[in-house]
């Protein structure tokens, strides 16, 4: 398929193909009127930026011609393309043959907002309003340091929260980005979060009061999944009789991401008994974190490996003695397991001073810009 643009004598001439299914992108090329050694050069060249082998059916290419010397004829010039809404990527033509090039497309950020009330559960009520899901993910991820969202939320709970759209030249929104503000209210209480880059330009969330919201560890370190086994004497599921379970268990579908807890190192990895495939992660002089029954480790994970709080290390399985997939997570005070669900965590870093200051004026702009948007939206829906 072709669409040729007419543009004035002796200006560089547009074409657009498509890659039809079942063909590839030399064919393209030539279909379009390349020479076979020309096509192959451009492939060639565009390998250092892009594998041609990723291209799918649909996908367009901007063929660019420019006048050759003697103004007769056209000259391939130019190959671009967009593998997806964030990239570009050119072949061009140079005196030695072809060079290709991959480039970011600029993208604005717009803010949007959404709230509701929960009647069953955070996830209905999110997609009810409207909230996009991986937005309702970073808001679980955010409050997940505090709150269980398997038994702290109750029906009449509430939530508020501003999130960036990241938006083309052309105003069409590419993907959602980050969380800027939000507010749960669960029974009564009231918790705002403020996203707020400090004096040395750290991004971190911080409540009313300018306390960091982060907490040297988190008690979930996992999205979407349900609390299946809490910490405390239970009838073992396989074994028949009675014991401790020293963690809690979250049921979740196999290979669901599981997060670190916090900043550490891999103190053990790999097989462990009845735990399966396990990791064990060392914080501070106190506090280690384990992960049990996955399916497998995230890539490059070694002992003595380095782990950033919220970093990906492993999936969700059901090695080791284990019923059925879910995550077995246990957090260890001076090598003694204690209940993820009750143990006091340390608090993270608290504004004080003129840097309190600014971040309490900057939180008031955020709340003032929710309450405009909100305003708005519901005008809009009004008008609807």
């Amino acid at each position: 398929m072709t669409e040729t643009a007419n543009l004035p004598d002796n200006e560089p001439r547009l074409e657009t193909v498509v890659l039809e299914k079942g063909s590839n992108l030399m064919a393209t090329l030539t279909a379009a009127g390349l020479e076979r050694s020309v096509a192959f050069n451009a492939i060639e060249a565009l390998r250092d930026v892009y594998n041609p082998r990723k291209l799918r059916a649909g996908q367009e290419f901007d063929l660019v011609y420019a006048s050759d010397v003697d103004g007769d004829s056209d000259l391939f010039d130019t190959l671009r393309f967009q593998p997806d809404p964030e990239t570009v990527v050119l072949v061009s033509r140079t005196d030695d043959g072809f060079t290709a090039s991959s480039d970011k497309v600029a993208l604005t950020p717009v803010r949007n907002v959404s709230s509701g009330v929960i009647d069953q559960s955070l996830f209905l009520a999110a997609e009810k309003n409207g909230m996009p899901l991986s937005v309702l993910m970073e808001l679980i991820e955010l409050y997940s340091y505090e709150v269980d969202f398997q038994r702290d939320i109750q029906p009449g709970d509430s939530f508020e929260v501003m999130f960036e759209e990241l938006r083309n030249e052309s105003g069409e929104r590419v993907r959602y980005g980050d969380v800027v503000y939000a507010s749960m209210t669960l029974s009564g209480n009231n918790v705002r979060l403020y996203s707020y880059k400090d004096s040395n330009g750290d991004i971190d969330f911080y409540n009313q009061k300018g306390e960091s919201y982060r907490r040297a560890l988190m008690r979930t370190p996992i999205n979407g999944a349900r609390l299946s086994s809490g910490f405390g004497a239970r009838k073992h599921p396989i074994l028949g009789f009675t014991k401790m379970h020293k963690g809690v268990d979250f049921a979740a579908p196999p290979g669901t991401p599981i997060f670190a807890a916090g900043n550490g190192t891999v103190a053990k990895i790999g097989r462990n008994g009845g735990y399966g495939n396990y990791i064990r992660l060392r914080h501070n002089d106190s506090y280690d974190t384990a992960y049990a029954h996955m399916k497998g480790f995230a890539k490059g994970l070694k002992q003595g490996s380095r782990v950033k709080q919220g970093d990906v290390i492993g999936y969700v399985g059901t090695t080791g003695a284990s019923t059925g997939p879910h995550l077995h997570f246990e957090i260890l005070k001076n090598n003694a397991q204690v209940n993820p669900i009750k143990v006091k965590m340390p608090s993270g870093k608290t504004l004080k001073g003129d840097e309190l200051k600014t971040f309490l004026a900057k939180a008031e702009g955020l709340r003032g810009q929710y309450a405009e948007l909100s305003m708005h939206n519901r005008k809009v829906a009004s008008a609807e």
